[in-house]
């Protein structure tokens, strides 16, 4: 691993981070998505397969953090 490499642990998983402050995006996006859980909200899609995926198009932090909470 390169030493420039950051690595930051969600629910057991490394999720790969290019800068620290990515530590606290991974960790606002695992809150948003465990809160749609809970709440079963899935705004504006209309279900939950179809806002995963929807999101995992778009790829990056998002998407590597729903593989770690077994989303994708």
């Amino acid at each position: 691993m390169p030493a420039s490499e950051l690595i930051h642990e969600l629910n057991g998983k490394p999720i790969r981070i290019s800068v620290p402050s990515d530590r606290l995006v991974v960790d606002r996006v695992a809150r948003h998505m465990q809160r749609r859980l809970a709440e079963n909200d899935w705004r504006p899609y209309g279900s939950q397969a179809d806002a995963l995926q929807a999101w995992a198009r778009l790829g990056g932090i998002r998407v590597d953090v729903l593989r770690a909470l077994d989303l994708l």
